[in-house]
C-alpha cells in the first residue's frame, strides 16, 4: 500500500486531471506537499474533496490565449514602445511564480484563465512584464522605440550584454538559430542612464538613413565610467547633489579612477545604487496625449491617441502650432479623413503631459505621416497659432483663453479682452444662452464673438443688447 503519492499519483487516486490536482495545489485547495519534494502522504489525499478539486479547475487556458488577454490589458491598439506578449512570455511569468504551471510545454505552459484575468487587472502589469520577461533583440528595438539596426548598434557599443539565449527553429529559413535575450528591464533603463543619446531624434530616422549612434566609441569592457556630473544627469539632479550623497552614504560605489577632482565611477554599479535608493525608477510605459477632434463641416467627433507626444507651440499667432506623435495605422486614417473635411477640424480637447488641455477652433490639418523607429507610424498635426486657446479649467468645452497674443481688436470689435493679450472665446452666450455653443466666428478685429449675435448687429439690436447686459 503507497504510502504517499506525486501529483500524478494523487490525480489519479482521485480519479481529477493532473492539471486540476496542479491548479488545487497553487490556489491552495490542497494543502502543501507534506511527504517530500512534491509529495502527498495517503491521509491528505485521501482526506481531500475529489469534486471541489475537479470543479476548482476552469480550463486550463493554453499560452497563446493567455498572452492575448495580456496584451489586451496592456491596451488597444499596443501602446508605442510595448512589444507584444507572446506565449513564451507566459512561461517566464510561470517560472516567476505569477501563474500556476497546469500542464503542456514547459516554455509555453497551459495556464489558468482566472489567474490570468487576475493578472491582467494588476496595475503594474508593464513593469512586471519588464521584470520577469527577457526580449530578442527585435523586442528590444520596439521597447526602445528604434529601429533594429540602432539596437545592433547599442549592443556594439558595449552599452547592454545579453542575460541569456534561446534556439529557435526556423526551419526551411535557415535551421536552428540561436537568439540573444536581453533583460527588458536593463533595455528600458537605457532612455534613463544614456542622457546624451537624443532619443527623440533616434526614434524619428528615417529608416535607411546611417544610424546616428555611429559615430560613437565603443566602451571597453570593464571601463564604462561616469563622472560626477554625468551621475546628476542620469538623477535629474546637480553635481552639488551627487557630492552629498557620497558624504551621506558609506554604500555609495568607491571611484574606479580618474582623479580627485574629478573622479570616475563605474556606471552598472552607480545605477545599481540609484535603483536601491529610489533616485531613479524604471521607465514602464511612454506618455501619450488624448485628442479630440470635431469636422467643422459634418460635426463629426474622432477621439484618437498620440504616444510619446511632441507639442510645438507657435510664440506668433501668425504660424502654425504642431503636435506630433505615433498612431495606430486606424487612428491615423480616421483622423487624415476627418481633417480633409471642409477647411480643417476643430480641436475640441487636447490633453498631454505638460500642459493645460488646449482647444483649437478650426484648421488642423496632417502635415505628416511618415514610417519612423521601430516601424510605427508617426504622424504630425498643425494648425494656426491663432486659433489656439486653453479650456477653462473644470470646464470641458466652456471657455477658452487665447495662448498666444492676438491682434489688438479695433473699434468695431466687441470681444473681451484677456490678461495674455487676447480675446475672449466662449461658447456662452449672455444673450442667448447655450444655443449658440458650438458657433464661433471671426471678428473683423481679430476677435472671436457670438455667432447667434450676427443677425441682431446686423439688424442694429447690438448696441442696445450691449447696454443690457453691461
Amino acid at each position: 500500500m503507497r504510502e504517499s503519492f506525486d501529483e500524478y499519483g494523487a490525480a489519479s487516486r482521485l480519479k481529477v486531471t493532473v492539471a486540476a490536482w496542479r491548479w488545487a495545489v497553487a490556489s491552495g485547495l490542497v494543502p502543501a506537499a507534506d511527504a517530500g519534494a512534491w509529495r502527498w502522504s495517503r491521509a491528505l489525499v485521501l482526506a481531500v474533496d475529489a469534486e471541489a478539486v475537479r470543479a476548482a479547475l476552469r480550463g486550463p487556458a493554453a499560452a497563446f490565449w493567455a498572452a492575448e488577454r495580456l496584451n489586451e490589458a496592456l491596451g488597444e491598439p499596443l501602446p508605442f514602445g510595448r512589444p507584444r506578449v507572446t506565449a513564451a512570455a507566459v512561461g517566464h511569468l510561470v517560472r516567476a511564480g505569477h501563474l500556476a504551471y497546469l500542464g503542456g510545454d514547459a516554455d509555453c505552459p497551459d495556464v489558468h484563465p482566472d489567474q490570468v484575468e487576475a493578472l491582467a487587472r494588476r496595475r503594474d502589469l508593464p513593469a512586471l512584464l519588464d521584470r520577469h520577461v527577457p526580449l530578442g533583440p527585435d523586442q528590444a528595438a520596439v521597447r526602445l522605440g528604434v529601429r533594429r539596426v540602432d539596437f545592433d548598434r547599442m549592443v556594439d557599443l558595449g552599452w547592454i550584454t545579453p542575460t541569456g539565449a534561446v534556439e529557435i527553429d526556423y526551419k526551411r529559413q535557415g535551421g536552428v538559430t540561436r537568439v540573444p535575450l536581453y533583460s527588458a528591464q536593463d533595455v528600458a533603463l537605457l532612455l534613463v542612464i544614456r542622457p546624451e543619446v537624443d532619443w527623440r531624434e533616434l526614434r524619428t530616422v528615417a529608416p535607411g538613413r546611417r544610424s546616428p549612434l555611429s559615430a560613437l566609441t565603443p566602451v571597453p569592457e570593464g571601463r564604462d565610467t561616469v563622472l560626477m556630473a554625468g551621475i546628476g544627469r542620469i538623477a535629474g539632479v546637480g553635481r552639488a547633489a551627487v557630492a552629498n550623497w557620497r558624504r551621506r552614504h558609506p554604500d555609495f560605489p568607491a571611484p574606479t579612477g580618474g582623479t580627485a577632482t574629478h573622479p570616475e565611477f563605474d556606471r552598472p554599479a552607480v545605477v545599481a545604487w540609484l535603483l536601491a535608493h529610489d533616485k531613479i525608477t524604471v521607465p514602464s510605459g511612454i506618455p501619450s496625449a488624448t485628442l479630440v477632434l470635431r469636422a467643422d463641416g459634418t460635426g463629426r467627433e474622432l477621439r484618437c491617441r498620440l504616444d510619446d507626444p511632441w507639442l510645438q507651440l507657435a510664440t506668433d499667432a501668425a504660424d502654425d502650432d504642431r503636435l506630433s506623435g505615433w498612431m495606430s495605422d486606424h487612428d491615423a486614417d480616421a483622423l487624415a479623413a476627418l481633417t480633409a473635411e471642409g477647411a480643417g477640424a476643430a480641436v475640441r480637447r487636447l490633453t498631454a503631459p505638460g500642459t493645460l488641455p488646449l482647444t483649437v477652433l478650426g484648421g488642423a490639418r496632417v502635415t505628416d505621416r511618415s514610417r519612423r523607429g521601430a516601424g510605427a507610424l508617426r504622424v504630425t498635426v498643425s494648425w494656426p497659432g491663432a486659433l489656439r486657446g486653453h479650456l477653462a479649467p473644470g470646464q470641458a468645452g466652456g471657455p477658452a483663453r487665447h495662448g498666444v497674443p492676438h491682434t489688438a481688436p479695433g473699434p468695431e470689435c466687441r470681444c473681451a479682452r484677456q490678461t495674455c493679450g487676447g480675446l475672449l472665446a466662449t461658447p456662452y452666450c449672455p444673450e442667448h444662452g447655450s444655443a449658440a455653443e458650438p458657433v464661433m466666428a471671426w471678428h473683423p478685429g481679430g476677435g472671436i464673438r457670438c455667432a447667434a449675435l450676427q443677425g441682431a448687429e446686423a439688424s442694429g439690436q447690438w448696441g442696445e443688447r450691449q447696454r443690457r447686459t453691461a
